[in-house]
């Protein structure tokens, strides 16, 4: 079998259907890296780890500059994600399993798929809670419920410690000043606490 034909097929129809309406781009995007990454993993074994360099050379020569050494190992990066850890979401885009690449827990990678289902996280959504390390903030019980899709309490839901942006800078809060912080980006503060909560005034009378 020439793995490098099949590839280069496959990225050529990928580069195609592009043009095509959104949900299609992202379910052919999807589906063509996960066979490029297990072709690659393939020839990997027959051909050893220099293949996918000598591959990205070629590609660049005749596909086109975007399939560099980094695209290729991050699509047989991908494929293994996939076999490993979760099946294939498609209500997740490229962008969003690139981000979830290098992470090495399997448990991890399983709850920010989740989130991003469950909470419609944009690419932007789902770099943020990484970065603010939501799943380590988390109490383990609560990350085993949501990642075996178990009902879970709002409480539980409540990341330790909560994060909340310090826009003056000042060191030595108050608590007039924390209340104000808190005020000032109340959708940044409700997802800290989970979903479920919602804010009103003070000066709104209940019936």
């Amino acid at each position: 079998m020439d793995y490098y034909i099949s590839i280069k097929e496959l990225l050529i129809n990928n580069e195609l259907t592009q043009k095509a309406k959104d949900y299609s781009k992202n379910k052919s995007d999807l589906n063509t890296y996960y066979e490029v990454g297990k072709l690659l993993s393939v020839a990997g074994k027959h051909y050893g780890e220099g293949i996918v360099k000598e591959y990205s050379k070629r590609l660049i020569n005749e596909v086109g500059k975007k399939y560099d050494v980094g695209t290729l190992w991050r699509m047989r990066q991908f494929y293994y994600m996939i076999e490993k850890v979760a099946p294939l979401e498609r209500v997740l885009s490229w962008s969003h399993y690139k981000l979830l690449i290098p992470l090495k827990d399997s448990d991890k990678i399983k709850y920010y798929i989740i989130q991003c289902k469950n909470r419609n996280l944009s690419k932007r959504d789902l770099e943020k809670c990484i970065k603010n390390k939501e799943y380590e903030r988390l109490d383990e019980n609560t990350r085993n419920k949501i990642i075996n899709n178990e009902s879970v309490k709002l409480i539980d839901t409540v990341k330790n410690p909560i994060l909340i942006k310090n826009a003056v800078g000042v060191e030595d809060i108050s608590e007039r000043m924390l209340q104000k912080l808190i005020l000032e980006d109340i959708p940044s503060f409700l997802d800290e606490l989970g979903e479920g909560y919602c804010f009103i005034k003070m000066n709104i009378k209940l019936n």
